[in-house]
């Protein structure tokens, strides 16, 4: 490896806190005090923090934007669902916000993650949509760039506040085949459900804006985030990353799920199978919208209202009982695509001479009450996916997505600290 990671961990326990960093900051958020939760993240075995760091709600091309960020909520939509359950009316000095997460950073020996969500879901939470509007502005062919370029700021402006060493890596982007940086895409007649092709048509995009990051920064390592979800070919992927960043949401079971709801077909939503998970209070999916005006934070959302919905009114119960019904049927095939998955990850990071890390994952999207993923069965194939990545040698892995302070998988402190102490040991039972 080249010398940028002399001075960096030799192995990386990753707790996410997405966009929820800034977006649950209110008294009473998990976000309001960031000391506590940098003190309880090292007291679980973390190491490394991974966030949204907002670089183009924060900065242009040019420097930083003026003003505080303004922030918002979907009103009673998602308040049962895991990251849109943000209260909003935060007015946030999000510069100094930013800064006060690398200080607590530093103060605890922790690394920050970079990355944006920006063409996904963090804009959803603004309060008003000028922001949102301009990112959906620019050209397809340009949202790579810009995204570097206001990384390109955030990052000199972290490093002239003293804090460039606490940066473990850049990521470009979040799961780049999907969101709105696959319009390059889509635009050209590519199905957006066919990821192959996205992923190759985003190719030469995402690979100019990591050059442009690397040189402008060669002390750093640049990547840009994918997922191993779906199948397609890593020959596809950017020859220029420093990092295999990689999230690997193994699903199984709960496609069957998310199949049987027909969250697909707009048309039959709720179906039969919807109302039969529902729980007694919850209102007709007609009558359960956002506020009046505000349809414009789900435009561009790759989760999309009918998912939402689902989440907000499934009895947790029965969501619960349904996977565990269903599991048996999907255990080898989850199992064996976990295998697969991580050894084409490892291959092809093999082959770029970079190490593999692993940023999210394992189950899927759940309700926030649920309990599947924290259950036996969700810890059972997280294990067994982090004990793979272990034994690849993977340099960097999350626990489970949901393993962070706005999330109740939290405050099972012993399981965390059990594989963090694993993944830093470099060893499993």
């Amino acid at each position: 490896m080249s010398n940028k990671f002399s001075t960096l961990p030799r192995k990386l326990t990753i707790t996410m806190w997405d966009f929820s960093w800034y977006t649950m900051t209110l008294p009473g958020e998990p976000y309001h005090d960031l000391e506590a939760r940098f003190k309880e993240a090292v007291d679980r075995g973390y190491n490394t923090i991974r966030i949204c760091a907002m670089p183009f709600l924060l900065f242009t091309a040019e420097g930083k934007r003026p003003g505080p960020l303004h922030f918002g909520s979907l009103g009673a939509v998602g308040q049962r669902t895991r990251w849109y359950n943000c209260r909003g009316g935060a007015v946030l000095d999000g510069h100094a916000h930013l800064l006060e997460l690398f200080r607590q950073a530093k103060a605890h020996n922790c690394y920050i993650m970079l990355s944006s969500w920006e063409y996904q879901q963090s804009p959803s939470f603004l309060a008003h949509p000028a922001l949102r509007d301009e990112l959906a502005a620019i050209a397809p062919e340009d949202r790579c760039m810009a995204i570097a370029r206001s990384m390109d700021q955030l990052i000199r402006y972290v490093k002239n506040a003293g804090y460039g060493e606490q940066i473990v890596y850049a990521e470009l982007h979040n799961e780049v085949e999907f969101g709105q940086l696959t319009a390059v895409g889509t635009e050209q007649g590519i199905s957006p459900s066919y990821v192959p092709g996205l992923v190759q048509a985003v190719r030469p995009y995402v690979e100019e804006a990591v050059g442009f990051l690397r040189t402008a920064h060669p002390d750093l390592l640049i990547t840009a985030s994918y997922t191993l979800n779906e199948a397609y070919p890593k020959a596809y992927l950017p020859d220029n990353f420093e990092v295999a960043h990689f999230h690997l949401y193994i699903k199984g079971v709960l496609n069957e799920l998310t199949a049987a709801a027909g969250l697909e077909d707009e048309s039959v939503f709720p179906n039969e199978f919807v109302r039969s998970m529902l729980r007694d209070d919850a209102p007709p999916f007609s009558e359960w919208q956002l506020p009046p005006g505000q349809e414009w934070r789900m435009e561009g959302n790759p989760v999309g209202l009918r998912l939402i919905y689902l989440h907000d009114w499934a009895d947790p119960v029965k969501w619960d009982l349904f996977l565990y019904d269903k599991y048996g049927q999907h255990k080898i095939a989850m199992l064996e695509k976990a295998d697969t998955r991580l050894e084409e990850a490892h291959e092809w990071a093999q082959q770029h001479g970079i190490p593999v890390v692993i940023g999210e994952g394992y189950v899927g999207y759940t309700p926030l009450h649920a309990g599947f993923e924290e259950g036996p069965v969700g810890k059972f194939i997280a294990e067994y996916a982090l004990r793979k990545g272990i034994a690849l040698g993977f340099w960097g892995m999350t626990l489970c997505s949901n393993c962070a302070p706005h999330h109740p998988f939290w405050d099972d402190i012993e399981w965390q600290r059990k594989w963090n102490a694993a993944i830093l040991q470099h060893s499993v039972e």
